[in-house]
């Protein structure tokens, strides 16, 4: 897969690692498209590029992508990568009192749902190229969930499995190729409320998804995510005790 003179949208694309990924592929000479519910941030990351379009737009939102697609298919029909990174976490526990159904139903329409709906309307304007490519970030909670993430791993590992189906779906039956990329902790504004502070920094991952499509690696275990990945395979009570610590 080719990393230059391509045109992409990325969801979630203002901050974070979203930005960080628009940022590195538009040092490539790429034109990057980003959404985002805030047209402030939005403005600012836009700012940031050369060779951008910013669109203000809720994933979540069935008329905003609607919209959105409707905007893709007549102003870039050149449109050959997908990256659904937009996502949505809460930080508890699943006790009493949690809330957790109203939780894990943000959680799972954002990180879940909505990459289903929005990669579904966009299959067959990537399918018209001659190289195309989705991207789904999930997680390293998708293999050992973290108690502390208890519906945000499961909306993860939900997407894991999605996304290992229309990977074998696209194989068969188009030239669209579907990577997942699993970063561990990383250091952004989204995650401080986790110990953010900690984790890796954005532009690994985006180095790491870069490389991964230059050499066709459809998996991508980035930092720590490798590990328990391993783990996971040999003692999933190992990788589950090393995520719970």
């Amino acid at each position: 897969m080719k990393t230059t003179q391509n045109t992409i949208l990325i969801t979630g694309g203002s901050a974070g690692i979203g930005f960080e990924i628009a940022k590195q592929f538009d040092q490539k000479g790429n034109h990057v498209i980003i959404t985002g519910r805030s047209e402030d941030r939005l403005k600012k990351a836009a700012a940031q590029l050369k060779n951008v379009t910013a669109i203000v737009c809720d994933v979540t939102n069935e008329e905003e992508i609607n919209g959105l697609v409707d905007r893709l298919y007549a102003d870039f029909p050149n449109l050959n990568i997908l990256i659904n990174n937009a996502g949505n976490a809460f930080y508890y526990k699943l006790e009493a009192e949690a809330n957790a159904f109203d939780k894990a139903r943000e959680e799972m329409l954002t990180n879940y749902l909505s990459i289903i709906r929005l990669t579904e309307k966009l299959i067959p304007l990537l399918g018209k190229q001659e190289n195309s490519a989705i991207v789904n970030v999930s997680s390293i909670v998708a293999f050992a969930p973290s108690h502390t993430l208890p519906t945000y791993a499961a909306s993860k590992a939900a997407l894991h499995s999605y996304t290992q189906s229309l990977r074998i779906t696209l194989e068969r039956s188009s030239t669209t190729k579907v990577f997942e990329l699993m970063p561990p902790l990383v250091n952004t504004d989204f995650s401080q409320a986790i110990g953010g502070a900690n984790g890796i920094a954005p532009s690994v991952v985006a180095d790491d998804l870069l490389n991964a499509l230059e050499n066709d690696e459809y998996e991508i275990h980035v930092g720590d995510t490798a590990q328990i990945y391993a783990l996971s395979l040999s003692s999933p009570a190992s990788a589950l005790a090393a995520m719970n610590g």
